[in-house]
């Protein structure tokens, strides 16, 4: 058993870790920066320790200033969140070196399925479908190069092997930009990531992006907790989440979902994971595994009544899971809308600052996950997110009635918000139509804010 878990994260994601612990009996520790010090789950966990200066490098992402803080508290075990170090194979590796259990998969698998190269070469031997590509690293022979994107067929996309966050990718849509399109994203890989390898796959120019929820005990069992839609992106950086996806169907998640269990059993996946696919015409194609909790897990917990964040850690507490697929049952349907500090008139500028006012919204199937409350001061140091809105309904149509209404009881003042924008894709005709593709709202957003 696990006594005590320190959180090595901060805002919602801490808060939500932190409330698992509590129903599970286990003690907490919170670290935190200087700038941080009046955050929610710092206020509530056992103990808490200050880890540095509010820039993350200096503090969330100081691994020995972390490990310290396990080794004062007596801690026992590590859960990395989301963003920052989760999906860090290094501080998986020293977290366990140091005698402590890391809560998420083991350093080999993260390291294996961070590097796109590699995991697509292991879900092409597992079954798992994949956009046509390279199959590998490309090489210094530019005519190979060529012929590899001739026989791809053009668009193509170049991508960072050790890429994410739609950072380091360039698509090229003819052949006199393709060797120049390669050696720029190389330099760019090397100086992002620190690995300039990168691979050519087939762009698709109108898919969805559904990803597959995963539990695995890393003990020979291994379930999927069906399928979210997150195509409703800016940037590449999701807005709008929702289970399931419209329009796939349950042979469809049949097939699929045991495609992604058959892979987690082959590369022995310990802890919850994501399989990201993009969705066109019909077909999946993998793009990458994120291999820790995602932002948006709530939609899947809504529609399967299953705490992730709780079977995370007991399969790290060495449990076998406690379901069977057969169990794995989707009922209604969720919708996440993540709540920004930012303002989306002023092209998304973030808007630190004191929240002066806080009213939440209420009422059958709704929830929110937060850490904010009135008075407390949102620094500018971190990602803008301050909450994440997610509704409930026996179906689509019921989740998005539920959402407009919740987003129109909410009030945060003091700062600026992209609730008003979430509330006019809640009404935009093309999203309660379901099925939009990963460029829609880009496209759409001039008309929304």
């Amino acid at each position: 058993m696990i006594e005590k878990i320190l959180i090595a994260n901060r805002g919602e994601i801490a808060l939500r870790v932190l409330r698992a612990c509590k129903e599970l009996g286990i003690k907490t520790v919170a670290v935190h920066s200087k700038a941080d010090a009046d955050l929610k789950h710092v206020l509530l966990a056992d103990e808490s320790v200050c880890i540095g200066p509010a820039p993350s490098s200096e503090s969330y992402l100081n691994v020995p200033a972390l490990i310290a803080a396990a080794e004062v508290t007596d801690a026992e075990a590590i859960h990395p969140g989301y963003g920052f170090l989760s999906e860090n194979a290094d501080f998986a590796e020293r977290v366990e070196e140091s005698g402590f259990t890391f809560i998420g998969p083991r350093a080999e698998t993260i390291r294996l399925m961070g590097d796109k190269v590699s995991a697509i070469k292991a879900m092409k031997a597992s079954g798992v479908p994949t956009v046509p590509g390279s199959g590998g690293p490309l090489g210094k022979n530019d005519a190979e190069n060529l012929r590899i994107a001739r026989e791809i067929g053009y668009p193509v996309i170049i991508k960072a092997a050790g890429g994410g966050g739609g950072r380091g990718m360039r698509v090229v849509h003819t052949e006199a930009n393709l060797l120049k399109s390669i050696q720029l994203t190389s330099s760019e890989a090397g100086s992002f990531f620190g690995n300039p390898e990168v691979y050519m796959e087939k762009f698709l120019e109108n898919p969805r992006h559904v990803e597959i929820q995963v539990l695995a005990d890393g003990q020979g069992s291994a379930v999927h907790l069906g399928e979210r839609d997150c195509s409703m992106q800016r940037r590449h950086q999701k807005v709008v989440e929702e289970a399931p996806a419209p329009g796939i169907t349950p042979e469809q998640r049949a097939k699929i979902g045991q495609a992604c269990v058959n892979a987690c059993l082959e590369i022995n996946y310990r802890g919850a994971g994501t399989f990201e696919f993009l969705y066109e015409n019909g077909e999946f194609y993998f793009i990458e595994m994120n291999t820790r909790l995602q932002v948006e897990h709530c939609v899947t917990e809504m529609v399967t009544g299953i705490d992730l964040v709780k079977a995370q850690i007991e399969v790290a507490m060495g449990k076998p899971l406690s379901i069977k697929q057969e169990d794995v049952k989707l009922n209604g349907h969720a919708i996440e809308c993540r709540v920004n500090a930012e303002n989306p008139a002023r092209n998304f500028m973030p808007s630190p600052g004191k929240i002066e006012r806080l009213h939440l919204p209420g009422g059958l199937g709704v929830r929110w996950d937060s850490h904010i409350y009135t008075g407390y001061t949102i620094p500018p140091h971190y990602d803008s997110m301050i909450g994440k809105l997610i509704c409930y309904g026996t179906d689509r149509n019921t989740a998005i009635a539920r959402m407009d209404s919740a987003l129109s009881e909410m009030v945060i003042k003091g700062i600026d918000t992209n609730i008003h924008m979430q509330r006019e894709i809640m009404n935009d005709g093309g999203f309660q139509e379901g099925g939009q593709n990963i460029h829609y709202l880009e496209e759409r957003l001039e008309h929304l804010v």
